[in-house]
């Protein structure tokens, strides 16, 4: 079977920067459970897996629009730092839960913090990078229903 739309796929990754550095790895874990073309993983990398077999490996390199997106300048703000009152212990690099003017939730990430303010970033850390990733296809499985209508892979205790 062929890495394709409604296939739950099994695989191993290495994530490697532009300079050479490991982002993120699976290795010496299980492999990462995906159903493809479901968004599950990032556009590029869906797109190149599609069609191989297990026991197929790639190097691919995704650009950032096919990625995490660019960076947007206009996405890192300084607020009042009495905005986040309630927050214990607020650090660099700490994620926090935010919303839009729709209430739609996002995720935004401390880049500073000052005395009286704190500058937040909302875009993706990996946002603007080149991704480098090299992928080893481990199994590929017809998903079930229950998979596709919940959108993703169920590990056999899904609560929904």
């Amino acid at each position: 079977m062929t890495v394709k739309k409604d296939a739950v796929v099994e695989m191993h990754y290495t994530l490697k920067n532009d300079s050479g550095d490991v982002i993120d790895s699976s290795q010496g874990n299980d492999p990462m459970p995906f159903i493809q073309g479901h968004g599950n993983i990032i556009p590029g990398l869906e797109s190149a897996l599609e069609g191989m077999k297990v026991g197929e490996s790639c190097d691919v390199s995704i650009k950032p629009e096919e990625g995490y997106g660019i960076h947007h300048p206009e996405a890192i703000q300084e607020i009042p730092k009495e905005a986040l009152q309630g927050i214990d212990n607020l650090e660099i690099g700490m994620e926090l839960q935010s919303q839009d003017e729709q209430g739609n939730p996002f995720v935004v990430h401390v880049k500073s913090i000052n005395e009286d303010t704190v500058t937040i970033d909302a875009n993706h850390p990996l946002a603007g990078e080149t991704l480098h990733f090299n992928v080893s296809i481990e199994k590929v499985r017809e998903a079930t229903k229950d998979e596709l209508e919940h959108g993703h892979v169920h590990s056999g205790s899904c609560s929904h």
